[in-house]
């Protein structure tokens, strides 16, 4: 079983061995300057505002059609983006059959899951659920990759990730089962899908394309494959016109959230490595329970602020830098 898993995400590393000594050598900083923290506070607000626009979003448009129109939107501005550089995609046509697998698990699937889940629970909560995408990625590469496995440090901190999602879902869950415990289960499950789409996408690196033109191919991928189910599911010809605050919504997640956000995001991890880029996930929660509050008046309950708690501190013990600070030599701390 594990040959097989390890073939259906990996079949493309035996091209990528090559290049794998260039990867270890430290081309990224350890430590961010002001303009990563810029950079990184910039995405924190940006995804934070995400979950504020999805619930405007999702109040008027269906679902599957607001994902659409989210991905068009999206692939369009990426599209533009390119043509202003004057580069092409790049993607050769033996690829897109991988792309559409990364579109569906990192777009059309998680954001059809995160946009029902947000008619049912409030924003806030599906961030901090949200939150849950990097310790699922560790469970998730540990069983399909044989270069990342799990370490006690890491066991550790998908432990207690998982105790964060059990004390805010817990309690419902032993009871009644209603929409609500199922739209937060849609929103874990939205997680994983991203955690499985960050495994497959390490093919890429091994194929010299640009994380820019992975982006543009997937938006596209996704855009394709949610038109006909927009179309079949959601027939929006008959639903009324949104408001403009909802195609505003829509068209901020399109051109801020995911187009623009993307190239930062890559920027970042081209600058700073992508464990640094992962703190952004412990900001988005609180940013985003913030704008829920002010403009949403939405209410998170104690439980749920302990859910985040507990979450934090398993993606601090994955990434383990805090353990190396309280575990370091006072005397070398001292030099």
């Amino acid at each position: 079983m594990a040959t097989l898993s390890e073939d259906c995400f990996d079949r493309n590393q035996r091209d990528a061995g090559e290049t794998a000594v260039a990867y270890e050598a430290p081309v990224i900083r350890t430590l961010m300057n002001r303009s990563d923290w810029l950079t990184l506070i910039a995405l924190a607000v940006i995804w934070g505002a995400a979950f504020l626009f999805i619930s405007v979003a999702v109040h008027e448009v269906e679902p599957l059609t607001y994902v659409w129109l989210r991905l068009t939107i999206a692939a369009g501005a990426m599209w533009l983006f390119l043509w202003w550089r004057g580069e092409s995609a790049g993607l050769p046509r033996r690829v897109w059959g991988s792309i559409l697998v990364l579109a569906l698990f990192n777009n059309a699937i998680p954001f059809v899951l995160f946009g029902w889940g947000q008619t049912h629970i409030a924003s806030g909560l599906a961030a901090i659920l949200n939150a849950t995408t990097p310790i699922w990625g560790v469970v998730v590469a540990h069983l399909f990759t044989h270069d990342e496995k799990l370490s006690g440090r890491k066991l550790a901190g998908v432990i207690l990730g998982f105790a964060g999602v059990t004390v805010m879902i817990g309690p419902a869950l032993l009871g009644s089962l209603g929409s609500n415990v199922f739209a937060q289960l849609a929103c874990v499950t939205a997680a994983l899908c991203y955690a499985f789409a960050g495994v497959w996408a390490r093919r890429y690196r091994g194929m010299g394309l640009s994380p820019i033109s992975v982006t543009t191919g997937q938006l596209t991928a996704g855009a394709l494959v949610m038109l006909p189910l927009a179309l079949m599911v959601d027939r929006p010809w008959l639903d009324a016109m949104p408001s403009l605050k909802a195609i505003g919504a829509i068209t901020a997640l399109a051109v801020v959230c995911s187009a623009f956000a993307y190239i930062l995001y890559f920027r970042l991890i081209d600058r700073a490595g992508a464990t640094n880029a992962l703190l952004v996930t412990l900001l988005v929660p609180p940013v985003a329970i913030f704008l829920g509050s002010l403009v949403l008046h939405e209410v998170i309950e104690p439980r749920d602020f302990a859910g985040l708690a507990l979450i934090a501190l398993g993606l601090a013990a994955i990434d383990g830098r805090l353990l190396k600070i309280f575990s370091a030599d006072p005397a070398r701390q001292a030099v």
